[in-house]
């Protein structure tokens, strides 16, 4: 649960966590048969609003729910970032990552106890050494590469880094092809860019060693392969649902896959 700062609800990522313990109390949610806290970490091209339907009935059925801003800029600085929203929270969590979310997740679940289950939704789940880059060429299928844009932004005291834009013409086919145009095409100007060094960054010891973890793979994903998502959740020993037809934007088109695999996450931890 979250500590709540007094008279108002924590805020993160735009989004509320409603219910919140009172700061200090250290009760744990399953001592007072709570729901564990549902944290959603949100990918690259995107933002924390993809989450929007999941949130809606997650909320509905009486969980709590942040999805933080993943700050896109390298793999550890991010994964330090979720990491210390995880410990702002007092009983169990459930993290949840989207495409680069789920490297994310991978890294900053690792080292807290309370954290009770990994859920990855057409998500990166990265073994040590592995980054997503790496991860979305082991496999054909995917056509990011060929739809990148990319713009240098500055570093102080470095040299400049490069962020990596999915192109406006492409985003609805790469990306989100299951998706209305009408709304791709609103997501494409509201993409959040992801650096391409933080892509290439190397993941460190996955959480997945020791976090029971569960996987929704998009059957039709054109920016992570499904031969990859489900090499990777093999590989972590996640209890796996397929999409068909589902794009890389599984948690928007087919939310409720994704709901469920939460849910029995939930059931099967506490």
């Amino acid at each position: 649960m979250v500590p709540e700062v007094p008279s108002r609800r924590l805020v993160l990522g735009g989004m509320l966590a409603a219910g919140a313990a009172t700061l200090g109390s250290g009760t744990p949610a399953s001592a007072t048969g709570a729901r564990p806290t549902v944290v959603l970490v949100h990918g690259v091209f995107a933002d924390a609003s993809g989450w929007s339907a999941v949130t809606a009935s997650l909320l509905d059925a009486g969980y709590q729910v942040i999805a933080p801003a993943n700050p896109l800029r390298d793999l550890a600085g991010d994964s330090a970032y979720v990491s210390g929203v995880i410990g702002t929270i007092t009983g169990p969590v459930i993290l949840v990552g989207h495409s680069y979310g789920g490297e994310v997740i991978t890294n900053a679940g690792a080292g807290h106890d309370h954290v009770r289950a990994l859920v990855y939704a057409a998500a990166f789940a990265p073994d040590a050494g592995e980054s997503a880059l790496q991860l979305a060429g082991r496999f054909p299928g995917s056509r990011l590469e060929s739809a990148l844009v990319g713009r240098p932004y500055p570093i102080p005291g470095a040299e400049p880094g490069l962020d990596g834009y999915i192109d406006p013409v492409k985003f609805h086919d790469v990306f989100a092809q299951d998706l209305p145009r009408s709304t791709t095409r609103v997501m494409a100007t509201a993409q959040r860019p992801g650096s391409i060094g933080g892509l290439a960054g190397p993941s460190g010891v996955p959480a997945w060693r020791t976090v029971p973890s569960w996987y929704v793979v998009a059957g039709a994903d054109r920016v992570i392969p499904p031969a990859a998502q489900r090499f990777m959740a093999e590989r972590a020993g996640s209890r796996t649902v397929e999409v068909e037809g589902a794009s890389h934007v599984v948690m928007m088109s087919h939310p409720q896959a994704v709901v469920r695999q939460i849910r029995a996450a939930d059931r099967a931890t506490r």
